[in-house]
Parts: C-alpha cells; structure tokens; sequence
C-alpha cells in the first residue's frame, strides 16, 4: 500500500508520528469506455476552454472566482489557512461511538506508526479499546477540511471520516407518513417479525455476488455465449392492502422455512 498522508496524531501532549493508507478498495469490475464503432478506448484530456488547446497537468493552477475574476491559489494558501490541520491530526474530545449516526459515516483510513511511534501508538489504540470510546477530531487532506474519528480495529487505528452536520440535506422536502408512537396490532406483529428474522451480524456472510455473476457473463460472452435475462414479477403492495395479513404470511413464510 502506498501512503496518501503522512503528519502526526496528538493526544494531549503526546505526539504520534503516523502515515494514513486507504482502508478499503473497490470490488466492482474495472471497465473502460470505448467507441462503438472500433472499439477504440476513450481518453479524456485537460483542453483550455478559450483555444480548445490541451494543457499539460504541471501548468494547471486552482483558482476561485471573485467577482468575475479568478483568484490564483498556490500550495503555501491552502497550508497557509491551517497549517496545524494539514500536518496534525489532534484528537478535541472523546464521545460513544453510538451517539454518531450512521448516516455522517463517509471513509476509512488505517494508520499506521512511523519511525519511533510504536509504543505511543500502541497506547492510544489499547486505551482507545479499554474505554469503550472514539476520538474526535479535524483535519485537512487534499485541500479539504474534515470531521473524523479515532477508533481500534483489530491491531490497527482506523481514522473514519464523516461528514458535517451541515452536509446532510434536510428532510422537509420528502413526503413521508408521520412519526406513530402509538401501540398497534401491527406494529407489535412487525416486533414480532423483526425478533424472528435478528441475528448476529456476521460481515464475512456477505460478499459482492453481483461482480461475480457480472465477470462470468462476460467470460461466457467472450466464448460466443449469450446471457438470458431472467423475467421478474415485480408485486406492488397497496395503501389499501391488508398490513396485518401480510405480516402473519411473512412470520408463517419464516416458521416454515426454519
């Protein structure tokens, strides 16, 4: 793995020399996009909207407009913004991790100690396991601010970016049935189902079928063999639909299956 950021973690004032690797990897299929005609690959290149001239990537420069005009930025302004941020990963308070939604979760990074580091390193993770918490903290990769936590995974800290409260859209704009707080016969027999169908959560049960069916129809094409797409009936339930009928047929469905 190669490291896209490399800086430190402070924890009071304990300093931790750290490199962050991407956690996670794609499991879909690579494909690339080409002409119909040939089959020739399409290549997209950086071309200068005025002279339709390509430009080379070293003479690119980011710049944000005022006021009809571009105000050029060089690396030394966005280090210049925070330069404690983009090199320090301090760590502002500690919260249970059951108090962040899932719904602000964005992505993972392992960390892993530099030169010097392992013993400081190992006491955070140990301690961060011991209390049952996450560190809290911000800082900025690739010219960009974020909200992140702290937290053991195995033998390793993972650094877990998640978004800012103001990322996530409202809801108002959805139509949606009201919050019931009222008990009903159905929504204890949805209890019901619910403990019925609870288990365990293993993650290794779960792999990516989809890619794996996807690479044998393509394998198989590459032989002359033509997929059938299987027909699906689709069953729209209806706001007229009995609910009570449905969930006695869903835990019936489950008891027979057991």
């Amino acid at each position: 793995m190669r490291s896209i950021w490399t800086g430190s973690v402070s924890f009071g004032l304990i300093n931790i020399p750290i490199k962050m690797f991407s956690a996670v990897q794609e499991s879909s299929l690579d494909m690339d996009m080409l002409d119909k005609k040939d089959h020739a690959n399409i290549k997209f290149k950086r071309v200068n909207e005025d002279t339709g001239k390509e430009v080379d990537f070293a003479n690119i420069v980011k710049g944000y407009k005022i006021e009809d005009k571009y105000v050029i930025l060089e690396d030394s302004d966005f280090e210049a913004a925070d330069a404690i941020k983009t090199k320090t990963i301090a760590i502002e308070s500690f919260v249970l991790e059951k108090e962040i939604q899932s719904i602000y979760y964005e992505q993972p990074y392992y960390l892993e100690p530099d030169k010097g580091a392992m013993n400081a390193y190992g006491l955070l993770r140990d301690a961060l396991e011991a209390s049952g918490k996450v560190g809290v903290t911000r800082f900025v990769l690739r010219n960009k601010e974020s909200l992140a936590i702290l937290k053991p995974y195995k033998n390793v800290i993972v650094l877990n970016r998640i978004r800012f409260e103001q990322e996530i859209r409202a809801t108002d704009e959805l139509k949606l049935p009201p919050v019931s707080k009222k008990a009903t016969k159905e929504m204890d027999m949805a209890e019901k189902l619910i403990d019925q169908l609870t288990e365990k959560f293993d993650i290794t049960g779960f792999k990516d079928e989809y890619t794996a069916k996807l690479l044998d129809i393509i394998k198989k094409k590459a032989k002359g063999k033509v997929a059938k797409t299987p027909k699906l009936k689709v069953v729209h339930s209806k706001q007229s639909d009995d609910l009570m009928s449905m969930l006695k047929a869903s835990l019936e469905t489950k008891k027979k299956s057991s």
